[in-house]
């Protein structure tokens, strides 16, 4: 799965970075993990989630003495948030009685 087109104009390193995650969006990566997925160096990986997390594509959750990196919901495609969450369009529907 591909992060959203709208987040892929970003560099090469940053781009395979948000791939990555959204592929694993309910679990995250540890920083090991994404070097493992993604053709860089460590400090090409640091230098590219440093940059996605000041932007707010990223965020870190601990759990299990490890640190987690997932991918905000926003780069996630609208299909893989929610399958059960029903779209604007459905929602507007549903209000009309259709």
């Amino acid at each position: 799965m591909n992060a959203r087109p709208a987040y892929r104009d970003r560099d090469d390193t940053e781009v395979a970075i948000l791939d990555a995650l959204v592929d694993r969006r309910e679990d995250g990566l540890t920083v090991f993990e994404l070097r493992s997925k993604i053709d860089a160096d460590i400090d090409e990986i640091e230098v590219g989630l440093a940059a996605l997390s000041d932007d707010g594509l990223i965020h870190v959750e601990n759990g299990d003495g490890r640190a987690l990196i997932k991918p905000d919901d926003r780069v996630v495609p609208v299909s893989e948030v929610d399958d059960n969450d029903p779209s604007f369009l459905q929602q507007l529907l549903d209000r009309l009685g259709r």
